[in-house]
């Protein structure tokens, strides 16, 4: 693993271009796959995990155009075809499982598999409530690790009570239901990205009173030009390191502030932080604003609930918020954390220790006590990137920077992200 050492580098000031949203990159390839007709896409974000994507859609028969910064995606004029070879998903638990779901109605055989930590996440959590709609799946550990074996037949329409929220999950329900139907319900409301792409490309899905999801059979998509907001995930990164740096004074241009995200804002916002939130007009269904944060000293709150659900991503760079605030803060309800691309309950905990912040850890989630980190420290991100990129933020303010160990996991969702950050500090 790469290892990167980050220094305090000052006040923050000036506007940056962020990347696409990864959410709606992913859903904007996947779901136009299944159209009749082509689509353009702009904005599309430029990772690694998008790469796979791109793969996975290219290898399905779908061609992909590039046309300035924009992207053409044209399905199969017969529809998907069998891939002649195993998908790789590298590092991409949407690539993955949105495509379980893709793949499930799909008339012929086909084997994602993915790097190491990929192969090491838990796939029942979708292939149990897709083997209720009648989906086959093979796989290591009975189907619960990849390489998963897809064998694409007819599923059947059912009601799917899910037991935990889970987008990734909603949405590979959804994308196995469009042959015969299917009714998915949650827990909790997760974000909503595949529910409004496929209501705009013509699918027949509403959401019912008591929280159900009904979609009726379709037999294809309308192609859906997609403008891709830029990421609230990406954002949350830079929001953070303006509100605890002094002087710092910044604009975030175009954000997607899906209210299914905006956890993080709220957050924030409950700790105190100075964002002021300008929204903007936009032909998509997702709405947009330039947000513009400047310094302000935080204090402690509590992350829990429906608002931990909304900020689930955002948490180990909140939890860095939380450790350079005054008072403590309590995160609960997030035990989804423990399988991401790495335990991130504990590489957080682990990391703050290191920066010399008090933690307690606990099963799904933490308590931190805000406080003065030491430095210089080093963090071991275990190749994941969103903790890689928390620990980048808390460096700014650890005298003698932090020694970062798997910062290369960073271009899987951010490949810009230094870039950006020293631009912002001339």
């Amino acid at each position: 693993m790469n290892t990167v050492t980050v220094s305090p580098g000052g006040r923050l000031r000036g506007a940056v271009s962020l990347p696409g949203d990864k959410s709606i990159s992913h859903r904007s390839l996947l779901l136009n796959a299944l159209a009749r007709g082509p689509a353009r896409v702009s904005g599309l974000l430029l990772s690694e995990d998008l790469q796979a994507t791109r793969r996975a859609v290219e290898a399905l028969g779908v061609t992909l155009e590039i046309d300035g910064a924009d992207l053409i995606v044209r399905p199969p004029a017969g529809g998907l075809v069998e891939p002649e070879d195993v998908i790789n998903c590298g590092n991409s638990g949407t690539t993955i499982r949105l495509l379980a779901g893709l793949l499930a109605s799909r008339p012929f055989l086909s084997v994602l598999t993915g790097d190491d930590s990929l192969r090491g996440r838990p796939m029942k959590r979708v292939t149990d409530p897709l083997a209720q709609m009648g989906a086959r799946f093979d796989g290591r550990a009975e189907g619960s690790r990849p390489p998963l074996v897809v064998r694409g037949q007819p599923l059947k329409n059912v009601r799917q009570d899910l037991a935990i929220a889970s987008a990734q999950v909603k949405s590979a329900v959804l994308l196995a239901g469009l042959g015969a139907g299917v009714s998915v319900r949650e827990p909790r409301q997760s974000r909503d990205h595949t529910e409004r792409m496929l209501v705009r490309m013509g699918a027949p899905l509403a959401r019912e009173d008591d929280g159900w999801w009904v979609l009726g059979a379709c037999e294809s998509l309308e192609p859906s030009d997609v403008f891709v907001p830029r990421d609230i995930s990406a954002a949350a990164f830079f929001l953070v390191a303006a509100s605890v740096v002094e002087g710092s004074d910044i604009l975030l241009e175009n954000v997607g502030i899906n209210p299914t995200r905006t956890g993080v804002l709220d957050a924030l916002l409950a700790m105190g932080a100075d964002i002021e939130i300008r929204p903007k007009q936009t032909a998509g269904p997702e709405p947009v604003a330039d947000l513009r944060v400047r310094h302000r000293p935080l204090k402690g709150t509590t992350i829990s609930g429906d608002l931990a659900l909304r900020c689930l991503d955002e948490i180990p760079v909140l939890a860095v918020a939380a450790a350079l605030a005054e008072g403590e803060t309590e995160i609960r309800d997030a035990g989804e954390l423990r399988v991401k691309e790495s335990d991130r309950i504990a590489r957080v905990c682990s990391g703050l220790r290191a920066l010399g912040i008090e933690v307690e850890e606990r099963r799904d989630g933490m308590t931190i006590s805000g406080g003065r980190p030491s430095g210089p420290a080093r963090v071991d991100a275990s190749g994941d990137h969103r903790i890689a990129m928390a620990f980048a933020v808390a460096a700014q303010c650890v005298s003698g920077g932090v020694e970062i160990v798997g910062a290369e996991s960073i271009t899987s969702s951010y490949p810009d992200f230094f870039v950006h950050l020293e631009a912002l500090q001339p």
